[in-house]
């Protein structure tokens, strides 16, 4: 997913004719790394999200309001003191660069007219926002980077603010058919690489997609093209940039059957054939906030959510590593059997072996085979029988302690791989400190002193079939086994993916007899998106009446057995399912 200078630009389009004019009226920082301003216009009020997370940078207009910190940091504050009840009087982008400067109009102290520009740069894990005065020597920034940090340029108080020369690419929306191929032939390279390996702004993705509408092969080397060839691609690339200046943008989501896999600010023709399809949005603010509004959630969650991660990993592997161990073990006494079978044989037939014979020849009475019996030439054939007997007896005390012994180590690292795929699908902190509370009951995290556990505000998962059926989906052990045992009815309906860690998914029936197939399908998916074979292409999924779902005593959290059960072999696309919020 490119969020590269052409959708930057389709996002300015949208700002310009929706901000311009508007004043400032609140400004909030509800992450470190992230603002959210509230623009105020005569008819209406916009909320305008800029996000300088590394792992996922954002700009664009959203409806969601933010809960803010009691205490507003330092940078918050600033901004607060020079731009609040600002009018923005001008959005810009240098180029085609992913960089949105927002000029901001207001009254100093002294109650003289000023200029302040803030600028979010969206630029992957180089994302900033850097608040400047009107002669571009910054004035503070959400994120200081020193010397010492960037050899190309400082992002420091009272340092001038400029956009660092590092990959020297030319301005698409001032090349023309000449210059468009003098840089292209210039790069010996597959032609949709040497595109946005030339041009400011421009994604792989696009560059790809250029090639289709010109019918090239984008792996094709440049110098393999001929003349038809530049000429379509020249087209294509400049009927390209005549509609970014002119801003006919066309937001849109590209699915390979139900999964989205691209989106872009301009049509993406070379997904509208077989299983693929294309999305359309009235805006790229409703594209961005539709698109990312999960994603982002997702990505703070496993940020906070790394500690435990670490914890649970740890133990896997350590777990892994001793159950491998035992197995090793337990191959290493599977000669028991033939000791005990040697002992029998030389209290059998020892009475015909010589004086310091080294090994003795006999028939095995079980398989009626000839068998050859090393011996110590020291000992008596009943000496070794004994020594035979004590090996033997060894090694089946070894088996039937690792044999016990390696049923907890995989119960527990079954159980391990439940909690990290718990950890997988968490979507909210309170769902970090349920999981948070089943370590430290298992024993994996100490419990501070004195503390209590928290109120639990984590709740299932909760979606409604198409047939009108409340499905609920577990989202870690604790909840698998509420779900479960105490709000299932008998007569309820049970889905779990097959051997392999996952929710328990629960149909209530009410007051229905009979459950239609459509939400057997419905239900058997979302057991199937909820556990680890969530990217395979099918997954089977068993299900059964609660009635028939059993705890034995003592088992961890979230581990049931059952003895009769139904299977079906189905994907894991909940696209359609619809999700209830309670």
């Amino acid at each position: 997913m490119a969020f590269d200078g052409v959708t930057i630009a389709g996002v300015v389009s949208e700002l310009k004719k929706r901000l311009i004019g508007g004043r400032l009226s609140r400004i909030a920082q509800p992450e470190e790394d992230e603002l959210l301003l509230t623009i105020k216009q005569p008819d209406a009020q916009y909320r305008l999200l800029l996000s300088a997370n590394a792992s996922l940078p954002l700009i664009y207009l959203t409806e969601t309001n933010k809960p803010s910190p009691l205490s507003a940091p330092n940078f918050c504050m600033l901004l607060r003191k020079h731009l609040q009840n600002g009018r923005i009087v001008e959005i810009t982008q240098p180029g085609l660069e992913r960089i949105v400067r927002i000029t901001v109009e207001h009254l100093d102290e002294m109650g003289d007219l000023r200029r302040r520009i803030l600028v979010a740069e969206i630029m992957g894990k180089h994302s900033n926002l850097i608040f400047c005065d009107e002669n571009d020597v910054i004035i503070d920034s959400i994120k200081h980077i020193s010397a010492a940090v960037s050899s190309l340029r400082e992002v420091l108080p009272g340092k001038p603010y400029f956009v660092a020369e590092t990959q020297h690419k030319q301005n698409a929306l001032e090349t023309d058919e000449n210059a468009f191929y003098a840089t292209l032939t210039a790069k010996p390279a597959p032609v949709y690489k040497a595109l946005y390996g030339s041009f400011t702004g421009i994604s792989p993705i696009l560059a790809q997609e250029l090639c289709h509408r010109a019918k090239i092969d984008s792996d094709l080397p440049t110098a393999d093209l001929d003349e038809g060839a530049w000429k379509r691609l020249t087209q294509v690339f400049l009927e390209m940039a005549d509609d970014i200046r002119s801003e006919r943008f066309s937001p849109c989501i590209a699915y390979s059957g139900a999964r989205p896999v691209e989106f872009s600010a301009l049509p993406l023709t070379m997904y509208c054939s077989g299983a693929d399809s294309i999305k359309t949005f009235s805006s790229l603010s409703v594209l961005l906030e539709h698109y990312y509004a999960e994603k982002d959630a997702l990505t703070r969650i496993r940020q906070k959510s790394a500690a435990l991660r670490h914890i649970v990993q740890t133990a896997l592997e350590r777990n892994v590593r001793k159950y491998d161990l035992q197995l090793q073990q337990i191959r290493d006494t599977q000669k028991r059997e033939t000791f005990r079978i040697y002992g029998e044989l030389l209290n059998t037939y020892g009475y015909g072996c010589p004086p310091g014979a080294d090994s003795l020849e006999a028939v095995n009475y079980y398989s009626g085979e000839t068998v050859t019996i090393p011996l110590d030439p020291a000992l008596t054939p009943s000496e070794n029988a004994k020594l035979y007997f004590e090996k033997y007896g060894k090694m089946k005390r070894t088996f039937e302690t690792l044999t016990e012994l390696t049923k907890e180590v995989k119960a527990e690292i079954d159980h391990l791989e439940t909690v990290s795929a718990s950890l997988d699908i968490a979507v909210k902190e309170e769902d970090l400190a349920q999981i948070r509370d089943e370590l430290a009951d298992s024993g994996y995290i100490r419990r501070k002193s004195g503390a209590k556990k928290q109120k639990i505000t984590s709740r299932p998962f909760h979606y409604l079939s198409g047939d009108g059926f409340h499905i609920y989906v577990g989202k870690n052990n604790y909840q698998n086994d509420q779900l479960t045992f105490q709000f299932a009815s008998g007569n309820d309906w049970w889905f779990h993916a097959k051997h392999m860690p996952g929710s328990h998914v629960i149909v209530k029936m009410g007051n229905a007899r009979e459950l239609p197939d459509r939400t057997f399908e419905e239900a058997a998916r979302l057991a199937a998106y909820y556990s680890k074979g969530r990217d395979q292409e099918k997954v089977e999924i068993d299900y059964v009446q609660k009635k028939h779902v059993k705890k034995p005593g003592g088992a961890k959290p979230g581990f049931v057995v059952y003895y009769t059960n139904f299977s079906m072999a189905i994907d894991s696309n909940i696209q359609g399912i619809q999700k209830l919020e309670d």
